[in-house]
């Protein structure tokens, strides 16, 4: 009898549901026969775009709650590259919670010396340096630029992979950085384009943190048992 296989949830903490959808798509690759099972939520009670402190402030305690309440996941993923609530859902279950910045960022070091960030707005950039602080790793870090776009903006935008990439070439070419990483989970579904651009490696946070979230399972999981 067939085993029923591990869950990861990936919890998108804004109501855009073609944020979450693209994610969705993205992540269809790593859902393969064998392996655990990828699933892509929104958080209903979140705002339409995480876009300022009060955003991140606003959706830690739904978060908390949504990742207490799940006992039937295996591993969590927050996919918004603020990391918002990622402690706060660490402490509400004893499954691993992993934020899409944390990931991308040690993800890029991984790949290369100094990592680059296209953020979405200006206003993101201040809190993502004292995240990077945290993190004690502003020695590889090269820079932070904008595109000043909106959520909205970057998961459908006409002009979102022109502007994407003028910013990754700028991080190139003036910053010295040889990894850029998509600072918005609404970017995704650019990274293998302008990964092919700008010819050095581009981190999508999403599968960054999705790729240690399904490690992490297969090792505990799938060693000693079948799933078919």
């Amino acid at each position: 009898m067939p085993i029923e296989k591990p869950q990861i949830l990936v919890i998108n903490p804004n109501s855009n549901e073609a944020v979450t959808e693209g994610m969705a798509k993205v992540l269809q690759s790593f859902n393969f026969s064998d392996g655990p099972e990828i699933v892509c939520v929104s958080l209903t009670q979140g705002p339409f775009g995480i876009e300022s402190q009060a955003d991140i402030e606003f959706v830690k305690l739904p978060l908390r709650n949504m990742v207490s309440e799940r006992k039937d996941i295996e591993a969590f993923v927050i996919a918004c590259y603020s990391d918002p609530g990622l402690q706060v859902c660490r402490e509400a279950t004893d499954r691993p919670v992993f934020g899409i910045q944390e990931c991308a960022v040690l993800a890029a070091m991984a790949q290369g010396d100094r990592f680059g960030v296209i953020a979405l707005q200006e206003l993101s950039i201040r809190r993502h340096l004292i995240y990077l602080r945290q993190m004690g790793v502003m020695g590889r870090f090269a820079k932070e630029r904008a595109v000043n776009l909106s959520v909205e903006e970057c998961a459908s935008g006409a002009k979102t992979f022109d502007k994407l990439c003028t910013v990754a070439q700028q991080l190139r070419d003036e910053d010295k950085a040889d990894t850029v990483i998509l600072g918005c989970a609404g970017m995704a579904s650019h990274r293998s384009s302008l990964e092919s651009r700008i010819g050095i490696p581009v981190i999508d946070p999403v599968e960054a943190a999705v790729s240690m979230a399904m490690h992490t399972v297969i090792s505990k999981y799938y060693n000693n048992r079948n799933f078919t």
